[in-house]
């Protein structure tokens, strides 16, 4: 019983993304909204770690699975995407570094600002 509540949870807050989806008219995807306010809720109270934390680890223990689909379409069309193999890697490379320069960058801000905290106890 414990897992539906967690399910249901994580269930509803999806659901209030893909409202805020078509509430806010920028072009971000209902899972970054859904993403946001579960972070928000957490960071504020609303909602504690327990009430979603196994859901949560089931959903991140089968996420490889979701990826199945994408990985066999792009076998299915690899004879069309060959021809663009080249631009693509390349994007993929420049966008790789930048996220992982980005999340180095905030997760060491995080860090210091955790042990400055820490600190002023």
């Amino acid at each position: 019983m414990k897992w539906v509540r967690q399910f249901l949870v994580i269930a509803a807050v999806t659901f209030l993304g893909e409202m805020l989806r078509y509430w806010i008219p920028l072009s971000v995807p209902a899972g970054i909204y859904g993403l946001l306010l579960l972070f928000l809720c957490l960071c504020t109270g609303i909602l504690k770690l327990p009430q979603v934390e196994g859901a949560a680890d089931f959903l991140i223990e089968t996420m490889p699975f979701y990826f199945i689909p994408a990985g066999v379409g792009l076998m299915t069309k690899w004879g069309e995407i060959t021809s663009l193999f080249a631009p693509i890697a390349v994007a993929v490379f420049f966008i790789t570094a930048i996220v992982m320069a980005v999340t180095g960058t905030v997760s060491q801000r995080l860090l210091r600002k955790g042990k400055r905290g820490e600190k002023d106890d």
